[in-house]
């Protein structure tokens, strides 16, 4: 494991499912890296591998659902991080109000447009303008610490 790895691992980090539609089909990837980026204008911010299959059609539909998982959800994290699984069988979501998966039993979401993409080593770094966003009550947030998902106490 490279130095940097194992120092992140000590970093919890958000876990997230980035979804849009694909020619009307739903697409979407795991991500641990969301965060703010910007109040005004509005922009949120995560981070695609290069060599993702799924980013290039999120990025053509040019918009997106930012899904923030809830501690009952590490197997929506895992599923959505599998390559080639079908990702959505079986799972419950409805459109966003920009048209996008918002899957059932987040945390949050945020409905944006892309805003800017950004190289940024073996990564893309994606910016979102936020459109609309919605959090639950008193839920607990899924985290990635330690090499696992986790939920916080």
């Amino acid at each position: 494991m490279s130095p940097l790895r194992e120092i992140m691992r000590h970093v919890p980090s958000s876990v997230a499912v980035v979804t849009a539609l694909h020619d009307g089909a739903p697409v979407g990837m795991t991500v641990g890296s969301f965060t703010s980026a910007s109040l005004d204008p509005p922009l949120v911010s995560f981070f695609a591998g290069k060599s993702s299959a799924t980013w290039p059609l999120i990025e053509r539909a040019g918009r997106f659902c930012v899904n923030v998982l809830s501690a009952h959800q590490p197997q929506v994290a895992t599923a959505f991080a599998a390559r080639d699984a079908d990702r959505f069988g079986g799972r419950a979501w409805t459109a966003s109000p920009l048209g996008s998966p918002l899957l059932d039993g987040v945390l949050a979401w945020l409905d944006c447009e892309l805003h800017a993409l950004h190289e940024v080593g073996d990564h893309l770094a994606v910016a979102g303008l936020v459109h609309g966003a919605s959090a639950a009550g008193d839920v607990k947030p899924l985290v990635f610490f330690r090499g696992r998902l986790a939920a916080l106490d």
